[in-house]
């Protein structure tokens, strides 16, 4: 993402995660604390989708504005990771993974947990947030841009979701994201004349994520 993203390698399920991080100047050149820990999950593998993927780091780049040390991961079978695309069975676990990992780091044991994903992540991630309910760890909260609502059996997710969606996609329609989003009661915000990855409208939803947060 930058000359100063880390990428590196942990153990995963069926073999090695590769993982991004990045992290605020704050904590690389004075050694600060970060506000909290986020973790960024990309678009479908079988379509060319990454860590590297636009959407994913603008996320990304947001996060570390907002003071967090955020990691992206490739799913299976993109860039180093490991194993085969599991129709996002076994990607919750390397997420699960992903989050074991984040949280073993010095000083992370306890910081908020946001997680953030983008079309095919936010399938994944509804799924691991549901597990971490289940074990009872909590999610200070999640963002999901192009929910995969009209492809995937997307999880319930927390009430305080923040749920972004373009206007005139046409990978997921809108209307499948109300669908899903209705009876949970959760407001969609709508990028007026954006498609699914958000081309020419990354600034934008770089400043509806940074108004949640105030």
């Amino acid at each position: 993402m930058n000359i100063h993203t880390q990428k590196f390698l942990i153990d995963g399920p069926v073999g090695k995660i590769e993982v991004a991080l990045d992290v605020p100047d704050a904590v690389r050149d004075e050694g600060a604390a970060p506000r909290g820990i986020a973790l960024v999950a990309h678009p479908h593998p079988l379509f060319g989708g990454s860590m590297d993927n636009k959407v994913a780091q603008t996320l990304a780049r947001t996060f570390v504005q907002l003071d967090y040390a955020t990691y992206r991961s490739n799913f299976r079978g993109v860039g180093q990771t490991q194993g085969e695309h599991d129709n996002g069975h076994g990607e919750r676990d390397d997420l699960l993974a992903v989050i074991d990992y984040m949280r073993a780091q010095p000083g992370q044991a306890d910081l908020p947990l946001v997680l953030a994903g983008f079309s095919f992540g936010t399938f994944v991630l509804s799924h691991v947030a549901k597990a971490l309910a289940e074990a009872g760890k909590e999610i200070e909260r999640m963002v999901f841009v192009g929910t995969a609502a009209s492809r995937w059996e997307v999880a319930t997710v927390p009430e305080n979701t923040l749920v972004i969606h373009g206007e005139t996609d046409d990978t997921v329609p809108i209307a499948s994201v109300y669908d899903w989003a209705r009876p949970q009661e959760l407001p969609v915000v709508v990028i007026p004349g954006a498609e699914h990855f958000l081309h020419r409208k990354l600034h934008i939803l770089k400043r509806i994520v940074i108004e949640a947060w105030r």
